[in-house]
């Protein structure tokens, strides 16, 4: 293993950077300079940043680096195309502590460039640091979008249809499998410790997880993807969201954006919620309930989006997409009716990253 400061800053990103080769046209000059430089002639340019702390955002005891990396850059490609966008470049910046080796930071930018490869965005720049506390990760994505085409989180009418893509609560079922095998796996060393039984403390160095059947909330978790494909779909079909949001912090919390940015109230049918066999079947094993995870789960990233309840029979053609309900007007509230016709209001439960602990 290289250390880093064997490089420097500036031979890490040269390392880690060199062979970067430029996708867009609007990427005049990318990393080796003070600044990138862009050039968007036409079109309006969108930015979007995420910070990711270490033990608040992502563990490294079942994240690897390259999946995170890739993570890490789908979270901000998301953002892009919850604007009805398309991603062009990204900037990174990393701050890191002496644990971790060249070849850690090799495994990251893999993942980071898996994820641009895959949706033709340039990485053209960033920074690098040390840290005392541990891995903390900023990434800037900018992209584009004809001022026609952006669609905002204001623009829901009363009447417009209520979508959403793929299935939600995966991603929080992930996380809470991956939680429980974490806790399973300490509670067996520390009880290893108490007896001070060296030969079970070295069998549990090859400990093995129990994700058997549980594959699909794993991806969920670790393999964010970003919904290019459905951006790409609006555009055969002509169809322009009214609003829109990717969902990282649970569909309820998401959904109450818009209405209060729109000025509206919202009906969704919990019967029609999209909810994966394994979601369900993890949720009724930790005795949870699979609506609310859901609605409050987070770290899903599909999109969230409302339209025009005459493009109903065009919606009915995207595969991927699901009818949830539709907008009221503001006095008629943000209500969810269950699977029995009783109403509940909606309550924003899901991620917020300055709760107190």
């Amino acid at each position: 293993m290289t250390d880093i400061s064997k490089l420097g800053e500036f031979g890490l990103i040269h390392h880690l950077t060199d062979n970067i080769k430029i996708k867009n046209e609007s990427t005049v000059k990318g990393v080796g300079d003070d600044c990138a430089v862009l050039h968007y002639p036409d079109s309006e340019v969108l930015v979007t940043t995420d910070m990711l702390m270490e033990g608040v955002h992502f563990d490294l005891t079942y994240i690897d680096l390259q999946h995170l990396g890739y993570k890490s850059a789908m979270v901000n490609i998301s953002d892009i195309f919850a604007m009805n966008g398309t991603p062009r470049q990204l900037t990174v910046s990393i701050a890191l502590s002496k644990r971790f080796k060249v070849e850690d930071m090799e495994e990251f930018y893999s993942g980071l460039r898996m994820a641009c490869d895959k949706w033709g965005v340039d990485i053209v720049g960033g920074d690098t640091t040390s840290s005392y506390t541990g891995l903390a990760i900023s990434i800037t994505c900018i992209g584009e979008a004809r001022k026609e085409d952006i669609v905002y989180r204001n623009g829901a009418k009363d009447t417009d249809l209520i979508c959403v893509t793929g299935d939600l609560g995966a991603a929080y079922m992930g996380l809470q499998l991956l939680e429980r095998e974490k806790s399973v796996y300490y509670q067996q060393v520390d009880e290893a410790r108490k007896k001070n039984d060296k030969h079970a403390l070295e069998e549990l160095k090859g400990f093995q997880p129990d994700f058997a059947g549980k594959e699909y909330l794993l991806q969920r978790q670790l393999q964010t993807e970003a919904r290019g494909d459905i951006i790409a779909r609006f555009r055969e079909l002509n169809i322009r969201p009214t609003a829109m949001m990717d969902i990282s912090d649970g569909l309820s919390s998401e959904l109450m954006h818009i209405c209060k940015q729109s000025n509206c109230g919202c009906r969704i049918y919990e019967k029609n919620i999209p909810i994966d066999y394994q979601t369900a079947v993890m949720a009724e094993e930790l005795n949870m309930n699979v609506t609310t995870c859901a609605l409050n789960g987070g770290e899903d990233y599909e999109l969230l989006f409302t339209v025009p309840i005459g493009d109903h029979e065009k919606i009915q053609q995207m595969d991927n997409v699901k009818l949830i309900g539709h907008i009221t007007r503001p006095e008629l509230g943000q209500m969810l009716v269950t699977r029995d016709n009783q109403e509940f209001e909606l309550k924003a439960q899901g991620w917020n990253p300055l709760s107190e602990k």
